[in-house]
């Protein structure tokens, strides 16, 4: 096996956030009836979990009524990306003239918005590895990842949830602004046991963070602790993939090996987080940990917004790509490599 060199930024992937609906239909609706509906959840619950807040529906008595639907459609894609140097340093004073797009192959027919996005809430998961193969910098993970969340979780504003995960995911704290509550759901981790990865990102970007709209534009991340090894998964890592492209999600991923050789479970932290516009982290010594959070940190609050309306869009259900090329020399930029149409 090759020893490991330091590894950069994750290959350049595609982030789509939607600040309305991304290329939604939206439904004005005048008596429209909706029957409420249950939402099943697929976590065990540890004893001092908050119980998850129920949903509510709307419903109208007089089924008879005449019902009008008002549809319009919304063909508007918005895409959060970053930009950096050839040394990896964000470059925060670029405009849209400096980056060429393009959405299924095709030059996009317009932009709509384009500006630096430093200050948007953010809706952040945190999947800890609780499995026998991570035990050995177990604790000095669970600090690091308490120091996080204390750091850029700021209350009111943005909210986080913890879950620990082996053959099977354990949510400690529901979603919460309050940071006490997210580092007792931290403490309470445990480790032993089997690794399932691709289920506890596919739960955890279904369950918690796929939305069919939101009333203001959210940053939604995940942020895993893990060695990147899967031997108890029901979903495949394509499956986990596209799940957290669904909910549109950036994977940050922290690899807790540290033979400092290049594993195969590497290669797999790599793959979830370019294809989510994420990056992977390789730390060698535990005080590196350390600085991968911050860098994730200051990688949140240091990234680009633009609207756009694709070329020949169709609601087909089908994958689009994204491509986002910096026009100017020794730029990279790294983003979501696509979206999922929706179905009309």
């Amino acid at each position: 096996m090759t020893k490991r060199s330091k590894f950069g930024l994750a290959p350049s992937g595609f982030t789509l956030l939607v600040f309305a609906i991304a290329a939604v239909p939206v439904l004005s609706v005048l008596g429209l009836s909706v029957s409420a509906c249950a939402q099943t959840n697929p976590y065990v619950m540890a004893a001092s979990t908050v119980a998850v807040d129920s949903s509510s529906a709307a419903t109208i008595n007089d089924a008879d009524d005449t019902i009008l639907t008002i549809k319009k459609r919304v063909d508007e894609v918005n895409v959060i990306f970053i930009a950096t140097d050839r040394r990896g340093k964000f470059v925060r004073n670029l405009n849209q003239t400096d980056f060429s797009i393009f959405d299924d192959h095709k030059p996009v027919q317009s932009i709509l918005n384009f500006h630096r996005e430093t200050d948007l809430p953010i809706e952040l998961g945190l999947l800890v590895d609780v499995s026998g193969s991570v035990q050995g910098r177990f604790r000095f993970e669970k600090d690091a990842a308490t120091g996080f969340l204390q750091h850029i979780i700021r209350p009111g504003y943005d909210r986080a949830f913890v879950v620990g995960f082996n053959k099977e995911s354990r949510l400690t704290q529901d979603f919460t602004d309050k940071v006490p509550l997210l580092a007792a759901g931290v403490q309470h981790l445990s480790n032993g046991g089997g690794t399932a990865l691709y289920d506890a990102i596919y739960k955890a970007c279904k369950e918690k963070l796929l939305r069919e709209h939101s009333d203001h534009p959210i940053r939604k991340a995940l942020v895993i602790l893990s060695d990147g090894e899967d031997n108890q998964s029901e979903y495949t890592r394509t499956q986990a993939i596209e799940m957290a492209q669904r909910a549109e999600v950036l994977v940050y991923a922290i690899s807790t090996d540290d033979s400092g050789l290049i594993l195969r479970g590497d290669r797999v932290l790599e793959d979830l987080a370019s294809a989510t516009g994420g990056r992977a982290f390789f730390p060698y010594k535990m005080k590196d940990i350390t600085h991968s959070f911050a860098a994730i940190e200051d990688e949140l609050r240091s990234q680009y917004a633009v609207s756009y309306k694709p070329s020949d869009f169709d609601a087909d259900g089908r994958y689009r790509s994204i491509q986002i090329t910096a026009l100017k020399k020794d730029l990279q930029v790294r983003a979501r490599r696509g979206y999922y149409a929706p179905r009309q």
